[in-house]
């Protein structure tokens, strides 16, 4: 192991346990609410099982202007909203909430594009055999488009590792704030490169998992 590597070992591995933290809570807020979310924008669309135009319209604005946002713009104006609801604006948990926030909506967008694939063949027939709405969305929409909801996930998790390198702005910390403050800052360029190095292995573990996954589960 190069010897920057031990160097610094304790706080490479506080700051890969910072990135997980932040990502994991991401994923879990993309799960939770952005997967309700993209499915009622899906549902509420015209023409769908409960259309309703103003509650698509409203959830339809909310994530675009969500989405719309210079990632860092957004950590800074949810400073106040973050100081709110955690205590603080500064670190690793307090991250989390713009980087949840980011995830909804991103995750909500790709929700409602794999369901927008699904046949609408599929969905009929769902409906002619008496089926609820419930029953339509668990037994067959999401049964449908499952490989289309994991690429989705992985896709947006990707993309929230990448956004969690900016978290070092309000102290959120991170692998990528630590090869900015340890590696550029300090002008240690080979353990920045060791670093880049770790975030593309674990980008590349993910994307591999996730498709590998979604391959597994794709029954058409």
């Amino acid at each position: 192991m190069p010897s920057v590597l031990v160097q610094y070992q304790q706080e490479i591995i506080t700051s890969i346990i910072q990135t997980g933290m932040m990502v994991g809570i991401s994923v879990l807020a993309a799960i939770l609410v952005g997967l309700p979310v993209g499915t009622f924008l899906y549902l509420t669309s015209k023409g769908k099982l409960i259309e309703h135009k103003s509650m698509h319209n409203a959830l339809n604005l909310i994530v675009n202007i969500v989405r719309s946002f210079p990632f860092l713009l957004l950590v800074v104006f949810l400073i106040p909203f973050t100081r709110l609801i955690i205590g603080t604006a500064i670190g690793t948990t307090a991250a989390c909430v713009p980087l949840a926030i980011i995830a909804i909506a991103h995750y909500a967008r790709f929700v409602e594009q794999s369901l927008l694939e699904v046949p609408r063949g599929v969905i009929e027939a769902a409906v002619s055999m008496g089926a609820s709405v419930k029953e339509v969305i668990f037994k067959f929409l999401f049964v449908e488009a499952r490989s289309g909801l994991v690429l989705g996930l992985t896709t947006s998790m990707v993309s929230f590792i990448s956004y969690s390198t900016i978290m070092g702005v309000v102290g959120g910390g991170g692998i990528g704030d630590f090869a900015v403050r340890y590696g550029y800052q300090q002008f240690k360029t080979e353990l920045m490169f060791y670093m880049i190095v770790i975030m593309i292995i674990l980008v590349q573990l993910l994307q591999i998992i996730g498709t590998t996954i979604a391959r597994k589960i794709d029954k058409r």
